[in-house]
């Protein structure tokens, strides 16, 4: 019954990844994320991890992927944009050397961490029975990744400010070319 349920899951996600990736509107690209997450939400609890799916569920399916469709629909879906025109110059060029500087700094950290997949170290956590799985994760949490979680809140708080900065002067804009097209 587990291998069915992995199986069944894994198309699940694995279709959902890529609806996100490939679909043309960023709302159903959204919806894709949302069955992955509940893709994997089942997963964890195919493994017994319910903490984990429950977070899943609550946190990334509920309030990411709605700040997600928040923003989305903050910078206005109906607008066609033509992506020949870059608003900012040499902007995907320095997108390019960004992420190839991420994957070559996450590369060497998976090298030279005990956690990367040339190590052959099993991470173990402590069990006792005092000791629940729920402060196991928040002791790791906030003690090995607390820059991790620190960084991925700093980026989600950038994310909607920067996209509500965006859409202002979406606003402006527009409001001007009405303005003149009016006189």
């Amino acid at each position: 019954m587990e291998t069915a349920v992995f199986i069944v899951c894994a198309a699940i996600v694995l279709a959902g990844a890529l609806g996100v990736v490939l679909a043309r509107n960023p709302v159903h690209a959204a919806l894709s994320l949302v069955g992955t997450l509940f893709g994997m939400a089942v997963l964890f609890l195919n493994l017994e991890a319910h903490f984990l799916a429950a977070v899943q569920i609550i946190v990334y399916a509920g309030a990411i992927v709605v700040l997600f469709l928040f923003v989305i629909m903050l910078l206005g879906v109906d607008r066609l944009e033509d992506l020949s025109v870059e608003p900012i110059t040499g902007q995907r060029v320095l997108a390019a050397i960004v992420g190839l500087g991420t994957f070559g700094l996450a590369v060497a950290f998976l090298v030279n961490s005990d956690i990367g997949a040339f190590h052959t170290k099993e991470l173990t956590l402590e069990v006792s029975g005092q000791y629940s799985n729920l402060r196991q994760i928040a002791d790791a949490l906030f003690t090995d990744y607390v820059y991790a979680f620190e960084a991925t809140a700093a980026l989600l708080t950038i994310s909607v400010v920067g996209a509500v900065v965006m859409s202002r002067r979406m606003a402006r804009s527009d409001e001007a070319q009405e303005t003149a097209e009016d006189d």
